[in-house]
């Protein structure tokens, strides 16, 4: 199923939401519409980020490092990493300009508040490893790789050979000990956006009536 085919099946389903709860979407005079569109914007931006994060962090990653060569894994990152960080970070600034339209700062709950801040603490890891940790992860990868295919490695599952040809070569140990400082620093800010946005998950579990 191609890009186009899949973004219009999304629209038919959301054109049928409008159609099943019409006053829902598109609100009243009182100005309803725009507060439930901005709770639907809240609430998909979330879920999406949440989603991708989880996905990417504990389960996507993992199995890709357990199965494919650490250069083909590595590339295939390089290309997934600038776009998942795009797509989080799109979506946590909608998050955060949606919540903070609902629920405005001089009228806020000290609660409502806090949340905001674990939006606004998604929002600047997230930037951070788009704008910053992963551009240069992925330099510092390239550079590696380099230094690994004249070493003749990198094309095996897993570190076993790096960690073994390193103990003989200072070069490739210090670029190991480059890497892992830039892709702990990347990994952080991850989890930091993946812990916030569970936070603000028990918020919003607080709210759902089922």
């Amino acid at each position: 199923m191609g890009w186009a085919t899949r973004f219009l099946a999304a629209v038919c389903f959301f054109a049928a939401g409008v159609l099943f709860v019409p006053e829902a979407i598109l609100g009243s005079a009182s100005g309803a519409g725009a507060l439930t569109a901005a709770k639907l914007a809240h609430l998909l931006s979330f879920a999406t980020s949440w989603g991708a994060a989880l996905w990417a962090t504990f389960i996507g990653g993992i199995i890709m490092f357990k199965n494919l060569p650490r250069h083909m894994f590595g590339n295939l990152q390089s290309k997934m990493f600038p776009a998942y960080f795009t797509l989080i970070s799109a979506c946590a600034a909608i998050s955060v300009a949606a919540f903070a339209y609902l629920h405005p700062w001089k009228t806020a709950s000290t609660v409502e508040r806090y949340q905001l801040g674990f939006l606004l603490s998604a929002l600047g890891c997230n930037l951070s490893n788009l704008l910053v940790f992963t551009p240069m992860t992925i330099e510092m990868m390239k550079k590696r790789h380099k230094i690994e295919r004249d070493l003749s490695i990198g094309e095996e599952v897993g570190w076993s050979k790096n960690q073994q040809v390193a103990k003989s070569n200072p070069t490739l140990a210090a670029m190991n000990k480059k890497f892992g400082m830039i892709h702990g620093l990347s990994s952080l800010a991850n989890i930091m956006s993946f812990g916030s946005l569970a936070m603000h998950s028990w918020y919003l579990a607080s709210k759902i009536e089922l």
